[in-house]
């Protein structure tokens, strides 16, 4: 049998606050997070945007495989929040739960464009200097990111505790199904 992991994995599109979310939760019940994209921002030294301008984004995502290997091996337990593209790696489901967090284009470029920091978010994410081509992205991925969840969270006009709520009474639910021992 399958050792099950009791990660709980955040996915989807970029901006739509997996980051906030990760940190959130895991102050509020008291666990680790990660950050994929930290992670390899930290392992190659340099920003993804960075990476992809001098490697490409096909190396990018060997990146995000070579990072999802390592938590299949070596991390349970935790919060992982992904980048946005992560949810393509071939081991998703053996990391953990995986959650996601699902808004609306239109409300997630207004999250960012509205925020104190709204100018540094959007410099994070360079595709939103062109919305018709971010949203172009966001309806392709809306229907993979649906396909490989096995928690749906809208987070639209939702407090961050009712969101932190939810996700965490989901996951425990799963977890009990998928009999993931605490």
């Amino acid at each position: 049998m399958e050792t099950v992991k009791k990660n709980i994995i955040l996915i989807g599109f970029m901006g739509v606050g997996k980051g906030t979310t990760a940190r959130a939760y895991a102050k509020k019940y008291g666990i680790y997070n990660i950050d994929t994209d930290d992670l390899i921002e930290s392992k190659e030294n340099r920003s993804i945007p960075r990476i992809f301008k001098k490697k490409g984004e096909a190396y990018f995502r060997r990146l995000e495989q070579e990072t999802a290997d390592w938590i299949e091996c070596c991390v349970d337990g935790t919060l992982i929040s992904c980048g946005g593209g992560f949810y393509q790696v071939d081991n998703l489901k053996k990391l953990g739960t995986v959650v996601l967090l699902d808004a609306s284009y239109d409300w997630i470029y207004h999250r960012l464009s509205s925020a104190k920091n709204a100018k540094k978010k959007l410099a994070k994410r360079p595709l939103f200097s062109e919305p018709k081509k971010a949203k172009k992205l966001y309806e392709k991925r809306e229907k993979a990111y649906r396909k490989v969840a096995d928690l749906i969270v809208n987070v639209e006009g939702k407090s961050m505790d009712e969101i932190l709520t939810e996700i965490h009474e989901g996951v425990e639910q799963l977890q009990k199904r998928k009999g993931v021992r605490s």
